[in-house]
């Protein structure tokens, strides 16, 4: 355990040049085509907000996907090509492996019901369009229209209601 501000990974962060950095062999996690575009947007429009974790060698232990991103040229351009790495200190090849799945697991699952009122609010309290969250968030046209129509799903139609309808009781 590394105690202290300074003892920590993150208190030396250092711009690499992408090509100075190499994926590992084992990595098991696999984002798909739209997720790969959604983080290139965030890229692009938040800017380099996540260092990635790498070897002293260059081996990639956390963060290909924001490597890989790198170099599209937009975001290439950005800063040269340099993106922003953590160090770690070699550790044992089960220790990395441990840690990339670590990486990769501890960023948990959006839940639905969370995402619908985040999509609501987005469109009816922030005045987004659709469209804007469309391609803001990485979505396509029915993913926005149902997790809109599910952000409202539990107060329409009850309004004045204390039980559900006879069609929702089960016949005994």
């Amino acid at each position: 355990m590394k105690h202290g501000r300074d003892a920590q990974p993150l208190s030396v962060i250092e711009w690499v040049h992408r090509d100075d950095l190499y994926a590992n062999n084992y990595n098991p996690n696999y984002a798909a085509k739209p997720e790969m575009e959604l983080l290139k947007t965030s890229i692009v429009e938040d800017g380099w907000t996540q260092p990635l974790v790498a070897r002293p060698d260059g081996e990639i232990v956390d963060g290909f996907h924001r490597w890989t991103c790198s170099g599209d040229p937009r975001i290439y351009a950005m800063t040269g090509g340099y993106v922003p790495v953590v160090r770690l200190l070699p550790p044992a090849v089960g220790d990395q492996m441990l840690s990339t799945i670590r990486h990769n697991r501890a960023r948990g699952e959006h839940g639905v019901l969370k995402m619908a009122e985040i999509v609501r609010r987005l469109i009816d309290e922030e005045g987004m369009t659709p469209e804007q969250v469309m391609q803001r968030c990485g979505m396509e046209k029915e993913e926005v229209t149902r997790l809109y129509d599910r952000g409202g799903m539990t107060e329409r139609g009850t309004q004045g209601k204390t039980e559900f309808s006879r069609g929702w009781s089960p016949k005994v």
